[in-house]
């Protein structure tokens, strides 16, 4: 009966030490799930647009405000932490409202004056051709939109004009206007303008195709990347359907035939006609003929 008092306590001593060891436990798990949320949730302040900043724009204070961001979710680039850092400076690209300013995005303190410089990438040209109200798609071409240049020209020798797609899929930087006058006793007139981004190969095209006769932009649907194979379209093509191709590929089977007939006939009249020849035989009364072959 004296053992059971030493047994209770030896089992209390052993509970109370388990429960200890369970509620530390618990309370370092606690605090690390607590660690985690506070990290989760950690912000840091940072200058983002209040509204629209468009392309070019110089941000003034009332277009910027500060805004706690998530540590987490930062974006890339560097941020800046005052308003008055970004103001007066210009953007190469557009901001919508609530969009976090970075420093990719604007142009250099210490850079070359305007925007179009920047955006262009790296091994790519910027190149700029004149087109009308019409060949530009009705001013419906945009910067970001992508253009397929169509050239429609007369080749020497030809008797009628073709079109053929020169480029495909081109970027359209930049749209304005330049003034220009063909003759000098013309007025002179607004030439709408587009700038495209072009490799130094397709700036060589687009260079002699916009010599060559009158260049037509053809606005791109967006995400579409499909390059076509076309051949070409003359008056011809257009108005019959058909291309010049094929009587062409009729008329060279005709020669072949033609030829083909004009050497059988030539090995027919070398081949010498065969002649036969009949001698009659008298030998006493006796009367016999005889045919000869003679080639």
């Amino acid at each position: 009966m004296e053992a059971k008092p030493k047994t209770v306590l030896i089992i209390g001593i052993l509970a109370v030490a388990v429960a200890g060891i369970a509620s530390i436990s618990l309370y370092k798990y606690l605090r690390g799930q607590e660690a985690m949320v506070q990290g989760a949730v950690a912000t840091q302040s940072i200058v983002v647009a209040a509204a629209e900043i468009p392309v070019g724009g110089t941000i003034t204070s009332q277009q910027v405000k500060m805004l706690n961001w998530p540590k987490a979710a930062m974006p890339v680039g560097q941020t800046f932490s005052s308003v008055e850092q970004v103001t007066g400076r210009t953007a190469i690209d557009k901001y919508t409202a609530g969009e976090p300013i970075v420093e990719t995005k604007l142009v250099p303190k210490e850079g070359q004056s305007g925007i179009l410089t920047y955006k262009i990438p790296e091994g790519h040209r910027a190149m700029t051709v004149a087109v009308d109200q019409v060949s530009g798609v009705a001013g419906f071409i945009s910067p970001g939109n992508k253009v397929d240049v169509v050239l429609t020209t007369t080749t020497p020798g030809a008797s009628q004009p073709v079109s053929k797609i020169v480029l495909q899929d081109v970027p359209v930087l930049a749209t304005g206007q330049v003034i220009a006058q063909e003759k000098k006793d013309e007025k002179p007139v607004v030439v709408p303008t587009v700038t495209m981004d072009v490799t130094p190969e397709d700036a060589e095209k687009l260079a002699i195709a916009s010599t060559q006769g009158r260049l037509q932009l053809v606005l791109r649907r967006v995400g579409d990347k499909e390059v076509s194979k076309t051949t070409g379209s003359t008056v011809k093509k257009v108005m019959t359907g058909v291309s010049e191709a094929e009587p062409k590929a009729i008329t060279k089977t005709k020669k072949i035939v033609k030829s083909q007939a004009k050497s059988q006939a030539i090995e027919k009249e070398k081949k010498p006609e065969k002649i036969q020849a009949t001698i009659e035989i008298l030998r006493g009364s006796q009367k016999t003929e005889k045919t000869f072959t003679i080639e």
